[in-house]
């Protein structure tokens, strides 16, 4: 569901703006469900939480204060809050050379020689190696009967007030910060004027439909935004939403094969999925823990938020990443009187973009339509 609504978004938003707005679903905010585990309420609360997160990024673009409020979160805590997510599943790995060597060490080799000298192609080698692992040592009687052809199962939402806080909120806050607005952020650097107001509309919408079906968020994409906005993607900057679209379509074909995804993650043994997951957010991070340290007069905010978030805590039914969010504005409040402006919006966070594009190295500006002077600053919504 999460495929097939991300790709149907970056096929509307291509065709009506003529703009290269990739479409992904949250990876942050899988990491999120990760690490906050089972909510009280079970299953059903966890998709009433997807519903309520969908209707914040939908209210996020009705309402430009609310989207401007969430940019206005400082990078260093908004980082900070994301790396505490992502550090439990980066360390998966390290526990899987541990727990299962034979099946992680080829993984976690191909992912290094690869990420050495073709970056590009580390994760999806890496992934395809766990793939021959599995294969070569799964059991011939398999896990019972897979279904290959996707299956989609509703689920009617229910609401607990710990999901919302513990889920929702933070759901909605890293799909905010980690997402759309670093996503907004590299299609300026390309030299883009997005309206980021229709994107949260859209993709809010696509999220609140899909959540029944399990799907947790789709945003704007930050590393794909920059593969289809670059002048790789077509020199002509006017055609390069075509890649976008192209991309919509694919992923939404992807989503097709979902039934054997699982058949792979059912076969195979927990800790080597994780480990190839953990691999592929390293980046990301090393993204986020740059952000958090940048500022050494918020230095100590972002790694009491880092440390609460990566805890894991559950207090009052709500997990750690709202009480680290929570931990690392108090430590401000009460460390600082005043938080200064400027560029220290969550819009400069690196994860998980790999690296935004220098300005000097984004396409000219123009008198075109939709498109404006090359900068990383946020434009407003509309």
């Amino acid at each position: 569901m999460l495929c097939v609504a991300a790709g149907i978004c970056a096929v509307w938003l291509g065709l009506r703006h003529r703009l290269p707005m990739a479409i992904a679903w949250s990876t942050p905010g899988a990491a999120l469900l990760v690490a906050t585990g089972p909510v009280p309420g079970g299953w059903p609360a966890a998709v009433g939480a997807f519903l309520v997160a969908g209707l914040l990024i939908i209210a996020a673009g009705l309402i430009p204060a609310l989207g401007r409020a969430v940019a206005a979160i400082p990078a260093p805590i908004a980082g900070a809050m994301l790396a505490g997510v992502l550090l439990p599943l980066c360390t998966a790995p390290v526990r899987a050379l541990v727990e299962v060597p034979r099946l992680a060490g080829p993984v976690v080799l191909t992912w290094l020689v690869l990420h050495r000298f073709a970056r590009r192609w580390a994760v999806p080698a890496a992934l395809a190696v766990a793939a021959v692992a599995i294969a070569l040592t799964a059991p011939t009687s398999g896990p019972g009967r897979l279904h290959l052809a996707p299956v989609v199962e509703l689920t009617a939402p229910a609401w607990t007030l710990s999901a919302v806080v513990g889920l929702a909120l933070p759901l909605f806050l890293v799909t905010m910060a980690a997402q759309n607005v670093p996503g907004m952020a590299v299609l300026a650097g390309y030299g883009y004027r997005a309206p980021l107001g229709s994107a949260l509309r859209v993709t809010g919408l696509a999220s609140a439909l899909g959540a029944p079906a399990g799907g947790q968020a789709v945003n704007l994409a930050a590393i794909t935004a920059a593969l289809a906005a670059g002048p790789d993607a077509h020199p002509d900057p006017d055609r390069r939403w075509i890649a976008s679209v192209t991309a919509g379509i694919g992923l939404a074909l992807l989503g097709l094969g979902a039934g054997v995804a699982t058949a792979l993650v059912l076969l195979s043994p927990p800790i080597l999925v994780e480990a190839v997951a953990g691999l592929a957010l390293l980046g990301a991070l090393a993204g986020a823990v740059s952000a958090a340290v940048a500022q050494p007069d918020a230095r100590e905010a972002a790694v009491v938020t880092f440390v609460v978030t990566a805890s894991g805590v559950s207090l009052l039914g709500v997990g750690g990443a709202f009480w680290g969010l929570a931990a690392g504005w108090l430590m401000l409040l009460l460390f600082r009187r005043r938080w200064p402006g400027g560029d220290n919006r969550a819009a400069t966070i690196a994860a998980p973009v790999d690296a935004a594009p220098p300005v000097d190295a984004a396409p000219a500006a123009g008198s075109e339509a939709g498109r404006g002077p090359a900068s990383l600053s946020v434009p407003p919504l509309r």
